[in-house]
């Protein structure tokens, strides 16, 4: 057996639970066949990212129930000996667990007993998260043993299809096992484009169906969705977010605005409605997400829900959900398919949450609301330039589940002194509710935060109950507008491409957004250059930035020098103003500036749009244990739904807890400590008649914590 690394994950041996599987990768560029799956009999798959097309987080499984399950204990556990934080969610089929590493290597292992049947290096040190991973099967072919069965992810801009059994590329996909999709977008050169596909894409009949993750700053490519045939990796269809001309919704924006703009991209995934061919698909922000002075108007297919031919790629209809959005307010999360009730009668549904803390419903054939949803009015920009949207559409119920309005009252009560600190800080603060317009020189409340609300983890849904569960983080952001100098220099290029996450001044807001004061005394040149260009974590890559410029920037960087970039390279595109950074408010010892809850788990009836119940998800151990629990804290990943009667959620960011929950009560059941935080969705799935519970445990949002990349396996005792 392998030595244990981490010492947080030396305590579970100290209590007597022993990881069995663990494995580091040894060879770049191609798998390694280690052992044959074992024979695994009777079983329940999880065979795509959400649990089934439909995205439920639902499993009819209930050997685990409400009365067993505080007997369970850590089955296996394979640790991938790398360090980066883990937001993967596994799929298990036929008995075979297919995950993804930190840096984005894949691996396969018996879903059993966790041991390694073939790991996959493609030689890309993959830097963004990588948060699943599909499966395809020809199930024409009636011999097993000649059955077709392929693994498709995401390795940064690439798309990789796999042998399921073996991890070998598929030769005869795309260029000799996988596709570039930063080709085919319109924009030339494709290589300088910045595009990485970090949620799964949608397997429907023969075709992927894929978005991907674009830059949040000009240059942007465009957002298109676009289907790929499984057997060859060539384009079948592509959807323009941004219209071209004679396309739907073109006069929603400037005059060949599809030629510049970018974005109104699908980062967060998507649901797929099998029988109908259905493909509905959340979208977010198109660039520049602050300011909109070059894309007057509402700019479909931005901030919406769409619903499209699977087979087509051709609009059915559409939902916007935020009109001109220049608050980075994106759908956050593939949507979940559910059969309601109204009037009486079964209604299918497509239900989508929101950053906002919102849930929206509607009929799934035709997009009609199932709860009203109501136009608000909201005040003008009154930055030249920017024209925003009169009206924005909220639905009237169910009620949000998180707070809308910061005020004086909602300041934190944690200490007379912090307190004190809240109240000087806030009244410096606008703070009108959502909507509202940022200006210049002055920090504007964002409330929730710019990571929720619902995030990227999305909810799960009892199909049996109606009842949809999601967790939500309850903090407060700030951010404000700056005029941009135009400058053609280091200093002008940091502030209008890193600036956004990294602050005026460096400071970030950590650990989303690193500081990057000192940051040459911990990387060299050269590693905080091949940052730059290709992106790490949640930030992209610039591969449109020159050599030179690249290389003035980290001069800036590491030493403060600013110098002016001459020659005939004209300066890079900019707007008039620039985000002055994203500020997470917090007391001065780190801890949110709000009164708690900082984070919370919702359980809401589809039926009615009233709340089952609501409770606080997550705590500070160090508040704990001076008797300040039940806080809730900030959480990214999401809960999985039982028959057995549980919810299973990780999620939350700084007591590394999993915990179980009575689905019908919010009554904790069962909690355990893991290796990092779980900042991913859970899977469960049966293998030879005994049901397990996997999460990856990689951490990062917590720097006290560190990260890593750890799958650990739960089941009740032989």
């Amino acid at each position: 057996m392998a030595a244990v690394r981490s010492v947080a994950w030396r305590s579970l041996v100290i209590a007597g639970v022993i990881p069995v599987a663990l494995f580091a990768f040894e060879v770049a560029g191609k798998p390694q066949t280690e052992r044959s799956p074992a024979n695994v009999g009777d079983r329940y798959d999880w065979p795509s990212y959400g649990g089934d097309a439909a995205n439920r987080h639902y499993s009819p499984l209930a050997q685990i129930n409400r009365d067993n399950v505080k007997r369970l204990a850590v089955a296996w556990s394979f640790d991938t000996q790398e360090e980066g934080g883990l937001q993967s969610t596994p799929i298990a089929v036929d008995g075979v667990l297919y995950g993804i590493t930190p840096t984005q290597k894949v691996f396969a292992l018996d879903a059993a007993t966790g041991k390694t049947i073939w790991k996959f290096d493609s030689g890309i040190r993959g830097t963004q998260p990588d948060r699943g991973l599909a499966f395809w099967s020809d199930v024409a072919i009636r011999d097993a043993t000649k059955k077709d069965r392929r693994i498709l992810v995401g390795v940064m801009n690439f798309v990789y299809a796999l042998d399921a059994g073996s991890g070998e590329p598929i030769e005869s996909f795309g260029d000799h096992g996988r596709i570039d999709l930063r080709e085919g977008l319109g924009r030339e050169p494709a290589s300088a484009q910045s595009i990485s596909l970090t949620s799964p894409g949608v397997v429907y009949e023969d075709l992927l169906i894929v978005g991907g993750r674009n830059p949040e700053t000009p240059p942007s490519p465009p957002g298109d969705i676009r289907a790929f045939d499984v057997r060859t990796g060539k384009l079948r269809w592509a959807f323009h977010t941004i219209p071209r001309p004679a396309e739907a919704g073109y006069e929603t924006w400037p005059k060949d605005a599809w030629k510049t703009a970018g974005a109104a991209n699908n980062w967060a995934g998507m649901t797929l409605d099998s029988e109908r061919g259905i493909l509905y698909v959340p979208t977010g922000s198109a660039v520049f997400d602050f300011y909109g002075g070059d894309r007057v108007g509402d700019d479909l297919y931005a901030n919406c829900l769409l619903a499209l031919s699977a087979k087509t790629g051709e609009r059915i209809w559409h939902f916007q959900g935020v009109h001109h959005d220049i608050w980075d307010r994106d759908f956050p999360a593939a949507p979940v398919l559910i059969t309601v009730q109204r009037n009486g009668k079964n209604v299918d549904a497509v239900v989508q949450t929101s950053k906002q803390g919102f849930v929206y419903v509607f009929d799934r054939n035709n997009g009609t609301p199932l709860f009203p949803i109501e136009d608000r009015k909201y005040p003008a920009s009154t930055v030249p330039g920017e024209v925003t949207s009169a009206e924005q559409p909220l639905p009237a119920r169910p009620a949000p589940f998180s707070r809308q309005l910061l005020t004086e009252h909602l300041l934190t009560n944690r200490t007379p002194e912090a307190h004190k600190w809240a109240l000087e800080k806030f009244r410096t603060f606008r703070s009108r509710g959502q909507f509202l317009p940022f200006t210049v020189g002055k920090d504007t409340v964002v409330f929730p935060g710019f990571d929720g609300g619902a995030e990227w983890g999305g909810p799960a849904v009892d199909p049996e109950t109606k009842i949809l569960y999601v967790n939500a983080n309850d903090v407060a952001w700030t951010g404000a507008l700056a005029p941009n100098t135009g400058k053609n220099s280091a200093q002008g290029i940091y502030l209008r491409q890193c600036g956004v996450c990294h602050g005026e001044k460096m400071q970030g807001s950590p650990p989303a957004m690193p500081s990057l004061v000192g940051v040459g005394d911990r990387l060299k040149p050269q590693q905080i250059a091949a940052t730059i260009k290709t992106g790490k974590g949640r930030m992209p890559g610039f591969p449109s930035l020159s050599e030179d410029r690249v290389s003035a920037l980290v001069d800036y960087l590491t030493s403060g020098e600013s110098k002016e970039l001459r020659g005939g390279e004209p300066a890079p595109l900019a707007m008039k103003y620039r985000f002055t950074g994203y500020n997470k408010f917090l007391d001065p010892e780190g801890y949110p500036a709000v009164a708690p809850p900082w984070g919370t788990l919702n359980a809401i009836n589809l039926n009615t749009g009233e709340y089952a119940w609501r409770i606080p998800l997550g705590e500070y151990p160090e508040l704990a244990a001076k008797g300040q629990s039940n806080t809730g804290t900030e959480n990214y990943g999401g809960p999985i739904v039982t028959a057995g009667g549980l919810l299973f959620i990780g999620a939350t960011n700084f007591d590394k807890k999993f915990r179980a929950f009575d689905k019908a009560t919010g009554t904790l059941l069962w909690e355990t400590a893991l290796p990092f935080s779980g900042n991913a969705t859970p899977i469960t799935y049966e293998v030879n008649g005994r049901q397990f519970v996997v999460i990856a445990a990689g951490g990062g949002k917590d720097p006290k914590s560190g990260s890593g990349g750890v799958y650990v396996a739960f089941a009740l005792p032989q």
